[in-house]
C-alpha cells in the first residue's frame, strides 16, 4: 500500500511506495560545501523536536554523496536545469534522503517539502516524546507554475513589528512563497525611517486615534497608534527574508495615500495647510503637489534611502486612489499641465509617475504600481498590479508586453472576511484572464494576496484572516491547474493545519474558512457592519 503524501503546495510529480526512512540520532546531514548554510538550516529545523545530535558532514561534490547511508543529503546538480532555479528533486529510500537542485533556492524548497513529509510534531520548539520520525519513501519532481508568489502586508494602518513580520516570513517559506510586498507608508502612518526627513517618523508615524466599526462609522478608539522601523531593523528583516529566499518589495505610496508625510511636511501639498495624521480610513484629498519641483526632490530623496536599504530590484510606488480635486484647484499643478502639454489631471499623474519610473530605472530598479497608474504614455519598464476597475486597460497593456501581478480584490484580498472571500474562492482563482491569448500568458507573473489592516489591530486577527487562505494562494501559485482539486486540497490542508498548531498560528477553523450559506450570510453582514468577531 502506498503512503499518503500530504504536501502543500502539491508537487508536479509524486511516486511513492509503502516503505519509509527512519530518522535517528545517528542520521547524518551531508551537504556539498557550496550550500553549507542549508545544511545548518536543516539541522536547526530537526533538532528542537527530535533532540537528536544529527552530525553534519561537508563533502566536495554530489558524487561523494552517493555512498552515504542513514543520511539526509543536500547537493547541487546541473542535470535538473530544465526545472529552473526553484525546482528540486527529492528522493526518499529506506537508506537515505536526497535533495538536489541546480540552485540553493531549489534545495531550500526541497527541505520545506521534507518538513511536510515528517510528522507535524517536527515543528515543535520543544522535544516531542514518543514520536517515530519516519519519512515515507517517495520520488518528488517539483517546480513552480508562477515566478511571483506573493503576500502583501500593510503596516501603515496598523503597525505589528519585527517579530510578527519574521513569523509571517517563516510561514511563507514553508509554503514556498517568494515575494513579500511590504506596505510601509500610507495616509494613516509612515513606518520607515528616512534620515533626511526625520519628521516623517517623528510626526507621520503616530496618529492620535483610530476609526473603528467600518468606513462609515463615526466611532473611534481614542488611543494613539504609532510605530516605525529604523533602518537597522529593516536591514535585519531583509537579511532574515534573504535566508528564506524571499524578496522584500517595499511600497512607498505616491502621489496619493501620503497624508502622513504631508502632516510632517505641509509644503509637499497644494494648499500647504497643516493637517494631522488621519485617524479615519479611506481616500484622502491631500496629495503631493506635482506642480512643485521640491516635491520631486522629496520623492527622489526618500527613494534614494529606500534603494540604499533594499537589495530588491523592484520598488512599489502605489499610484492608486489619487483624487484630483486639489490639482484642479492648484495654480502650480495647472501650470504644469499647460507647460508639459498635458490634456488633464490624469495625464498629470502619468507625468509624475514617469519621472519616478525613470529615476528608478537610472538606479537599476523597476517600478510597480497599482493599475490606476496606467496610461497610454506610461513608460514600458513599469510593472502593473491589478486589483480592480479598468480591466480593459490592463488587457491592452498585457498585449503590449507589460508584466502584471494579479491581485483581484474579490479573489485575493485577505482583509475581506472568510464569508465574503472563502477558501474555495481563493483556491480556484486563476490569474490568467480567459480571453487573453496564449502568446501573452507569460506577462502574468503570478498572484499576490494583499492584507490591508484598517480593521486589523491584533496579531491573532491578522493570522486568522491570513490562514488558511494564504495556504490556498500558495498552491494556486505553485501547482499546475490540471493537478488542482479543492476537495483533495482540503484533505491535505487538515494535515497541514496540525503543523500550524505547533507553530502557534491562530488560523480560522475550516467551518469559517470554507463556509456554508448561513456562515457566508453572517460574513457579509459582518463585512458591512463591522460586527461578529468570529471572522
Amino acid at each position: 500500500m502506498k503512503n499518503q503524501i500530504h504536501v502543500i503546495p502539491k508537487p508536479v510529480k509524486i511516486e511513492s511506495n509503502s516503505n519509509s526512512f527512519l530518522l535517528t540520532n545517528d542520521t547524518k546531514i551531508v551537504f556539498t560545501k557550496d550550500i553549507e548554510p542549508l545544511g545548518e538550516c536543516l539541522i536547526l529545523l530537526l533538532k528542537s523536536a527530535t533532540n537528536y545530535s544529527l552530525q553534519k558532514k561537508k563533502v566536495e561534490n554530489g558524487k561523494d554523496i552517493k555512498t552515504e547511508n542513514n543520511a539526509i543529503c543536500l547537493s547541487l546538480n546541473d542535470s535538473y536545469k530544465k526545472m529552473g532555479p526553484e525546482g528540486y528533486f527529492l528522493e526518499v529510500t529506506e537508506d537515505k534522503i536526497s535533495i538536489s537542485s541546480i540552485s540553493a533556492n531549489g534545495v531550500f524548497y526541497g527541505i520545506q517539502t521534507l518538513r511536510q513529509l515528517l510528522p507535524p510534531e517536527i515543528e515543535s520548539q520543544i522535544k516531542s516524546d514518543n514520536i517515530i520520525w519516519q519519512v515515507p519513501c517517495v520520488k518528488i519532481t517539483d517546480y513552480p507554475k508562477f515566478l511571483w508568489r506573493g503576500f502583501m502586508l500593510d503596516e501603515s494602518r496598523h503597525f505589528f513589528g519585527s517579530e510578527i513580520v519574521k513569523k509571517l516570513l517563516d510561514l511563507m517559506a514553508l509554503l514556498k512563497m517568494n515575494k513579500f510586498h511590504w506596505g510601509l507608508t500610507n495616509d494613516q502612518g509612515w513606518r520607515i525611517e528616512i534620515k533626511k526627513y526625520p519628521k516623517l517618523t517623528e510626526i507621520g508615524s503616530v496618529r492620535q486615534a483610530s476609526q473603528i466599526g467600518g468606513f462609515a462609522s463615526p466611532f473611534r478608539k481614542r488611543d494613539p497608534h504609532g510605530g516605525f522601523y529604523t533602518q537597522q531593523e529593516i536591514k535585519e528583516i531583509i537579511e532574515y527574508a534573504k535566508q528564506r529566499f524571499i524578496q522584500i518589495i517595499p511600497e512607498i505610496d505616491m502621489p496619493g495615500h501620503i497624508s502622513s508625510a504631508i502632516a510632517a511636511y505641509p509644503e509637499l501639498s497644494c494648499r500647504e495647510e497643516r493637517i494631522d495624521v488621519p485617524y479615519t480610513f479611506g481616500i484622502k484629498k491631500d496629495i503631493l503637489c506635482v506642480g512643485k519641483e521640491k516635491v520631486f526632490d522629496f520623492a527622489k530623496d526618500v527613494l534614494r534611502e529606500v534603494i540604499e536599504l533594499f537589495p530588491s530590484d523592484i520598488i512599489h510606488i502605489g499610484g492608486d486612489e489619487v483624487p484630483k480635486s486639489r490639482w484642479k484647484n492648484c495654480p502650480k499643478c495647472q501650470r504644469r499641465i499647460r507647460d508639459e502639454g498635458l490634456a488633464n489631471e490624469q495625464e498629470l499623474q502619468v507625468y509624475f509617475t514617469n519621472r519616478i519610473i525613470k529615476f528608478l530605472d537610472e538606479h537599476g530598479k523597476t517600478a510597480i504600481g497599482w493599475n490606476e497608474f496606467l496610461g497610454d504614455n506610461l513608460l514600458e519598464t513599469a510593472i502593473g498590479q491589478y486589483w480592480m476597475k479598468d480591466f480593459d486597460a490592463v488587457m491592452q497593456h498585457l498585449r503590449r508586453g507589460r508584466k502584471f501581478i494579479m491581485s483581484k480584490f474579490a479573489k485575493t484580498y485577505l482583509d475581506y472576511n472568510h464569508g465574503v472571500t472563502s477558501l474555495k474562492t481563493v483556491y480556484n482563482y486563476n490569474p490568467i484572464p480567459k480571453n487573453l491569448e496564449a502568446d501573452y500568458h507569460e506577462n502574468i507573473l503570478g498572484i499576490e494576496a494583499p492584507l490591508w489592516t484598517e480593521w486589523v489591530a491584533s496579531k491573532n486577527h491578522l493570522e486568522r484572516l491570513t490562514f488558511p487562505r494564504l495556504i490556498a494562494i500558495a498552491e494556486a501559485n505553485w501547482t499546475m491547474k490540471d493537478k488542482k482539486s479543492f476537495e483533495e486540497f482540503k484533505i491535505r490542508l487538515a494535515s497541514f493545519l496540525k503543523r500550524l498548531d505547533f507553530l502557534d498560528v491562530h488560523y480560522a477553523p475550516l467551518w469559517i474558512a470554507d463556509p456554508n450559506i448561513f456562515v457566508k450570510l453572517i460574513g457579509y453582514i459582518s463585512f458591512f457592519l463591522g460586527t461578529f468577531d468570529i471572522f
